[in-house]
């Protein structure tokens, strides 16, 4: 037996808690987490003054952050496959607690943006609580669980929307970060306390010239990507960080091949069934963050455009909220899908719901119920597609992958997020209309149109990959 082989025996407790608490603890580490997408979105406008800094410079509170979470998934997933996936779930909570206290502090720019970044840090929590259901939970109960931790992406952004809102409307800025901080302090005290550490190791040496490479890539990659509306498409900056991007992860590509102990198994993920859930991913994460970018703006926009709603952000939060309680509440569902049809029909089905969504909303987007139901009805897609997900790479790589594999799978969900962002600012900010005596430039309904259609048409395209998807799909 090789010292890999040995270690997946190594230290499993003799006595585990109850699945219940395992799963109760994991999806509210995982919800805990999701908060940071939508925290500072209240106050984007007033950090300016807040901080003492532009604009520009402001925008990378959201940019620092994406940039660090794509850094610390697949990193905090190999890990944690290594020495241990509560250790690096317990270093990620950490990182968020620590981050959030030094926003709390923070009155300058650079401090909060340290403390941002630190937040980005703690990505990985939730494909590495997936990772620990899989080791730590019975066989019948683990479709549920995964479904449900997955959809921990979406609930926590969802549910933190209204809430953030209602702070910053009634309390300092800062009392922001210090509740993220307490949250993240209780998380940090349930893992310690409830979760066993698992005996599921590969141990061997890290890949630190993998990660750093990993890494450089989809920092030049995301940052093309989310800055490149600000920048120009066509710009030297652009364009360079582009070819940067793709040639670092060619190189990348080709030294993975050749370690013996890799950062990302290059040659399972190449397997059929790991690659279409993976591009799945990102067309899903496209999907579901369109409507996300546009039920906001319809909300707020002034009421004489025609088809603006006049509504303050915390209506926006309270609007939004059922589309990550749907997707919580549907979790039950896709585990039951799964495991009578396979976790392939489950995805696909997703994919047909969040199509329907959108295609409804195409239609009907002048009332605030319409908003709601067309949300709610895309967030079930979604949490039947998030929660086949992990049930198709955990069916697909050997157990002791689980980590490094699930964290890829939550990174192309990320990347298909900032692509979304991309492409709708894109569209929305050539498509506008003029707006009040000084004929300022706003999202036209038909622009808002176009990319409702285009996160259908991001549906179906999702629904095709999963097509292709091997007949007899493995669950776990």
């Amino acid at each position: 037996m090789s010292q890999a082989q040995s270690r997946l025996t190594e230290e499993r407790p003799s006595a585990a808690p109850r699945p219940g608490t395992t799963v109760a603890v994991l999806a509210f580490s995982g919800i805990v987490v999701s908060l940071m997408q939508s925290l500072v979105i209240p106050l984007i406008a007033e950090l300016p003054q807040l901080l003492n800094a532009s604009a520009a410079n402001i925008a990378w509170a959201i940019t620092a952050t994406l940039l660090a979470a794509a850094v610390a998934t697949p990193v905090m997933g190999r890990l944690g496959d290594m020495y241990g996936k509560r250790r690096m779930l317990l270093v990620s909570l950490a990182l968020l607690v620590a981050g959030s206290v030094l926003c709390g502090l923070s009155d300058s720019l650079l401090p909060f943006l340290v403390g941002r970044i630190l937040q980005g840090l703690s990505a990985g929590v939730v494909s590495l609580g997936i990772s620990i259901m899989r080791d730590e939970l019975p066989a019948e109960k683990l479709p549920g669980s995964t479904a449900l931790m997955s959809a921990s992406l979406g609930v926590g952004g969802a549910l933190g929307l209204p809430a953030a809102a209602f702070i910053a409307d009634n309390f300092d800025w800062h009392v922001l970060f210090w509740t993220s901080a307490a949250f993240g302090a209780a998380a940090l005290a349930s893992v310690l306390a409830l979760i066993p550490e698992s005996g599921v190791r590969t141990g061997g040496r890290f890949d630190f010239a993998g990660a750093i490479g990993l890494s450089a890539g989809l920092v030049c990659l995301l940052l093309a990507v989310s800055k490149g509306a600000d920048w120009g498409w066509g710009s030297p900056t652009t364009l360079g960080l582009f070819t940067v991007a793709a040639v670092v992860l060619l190189v990348w590509g080709w030294f993975e091949l050749r370690t013996a102990q890799p950062l990302v198994d290059l040659r399972t993920t190449a397997r059929r069934q790991v690659l279409l859930t993976n591009v799945a991913s990102i067309v899903f994460g496209f999907a579901m963050f369109a409507m996300s970018l546009v039920l906001p703006q319809l909300l707020q926009l002034p009421e004489a455009t025609g088809y603006g709603m006049g509504k303050s952000l915390l209506t926006v939060g309270l609007v939004m909220a059922p589309m990550g309680l749907v997707m919580m509440a549907v979790a039950p569902v896709s585990a039951a899908i799964t495991r009578t049809r396979g976790p392939k029909a489950t995805l696909m089905l997703g994919a047909i719901v969040v199509a329907a969504g959108y295609g409804i909303d195409v239609v009907l987007m002048s009332q605030v119920w319409q908003l709601v139901l067309a949300s709610c009805i895309i967030g079930a897609g979604i949490g039947l597609a998030y929660g086949a997900m992990p049930a198709l790479i955990m069916g697909a790589v050997p157990i002791s992958e689980t980590a490094a594999a699930n964290s890829l799978n939550t990174l192309m969900r990320s990347i298909g997020t900032a692509t979304s962002s991309a492409v709708i600012g894109v569209v929305l900010a050539h498509m506008t209309t003029p707006f009040g005596p000084a004929g300022r430039a706003l999202p036209s309904e038909a622009g808002f149109r176009t990319v409702l259609a285009l996160g259908a048409g991001a549906a179906l395209l999702a629904l095709a990959v999963a097509a292709f998807l091997p007949r007899r799909v493995t669950a776990p």
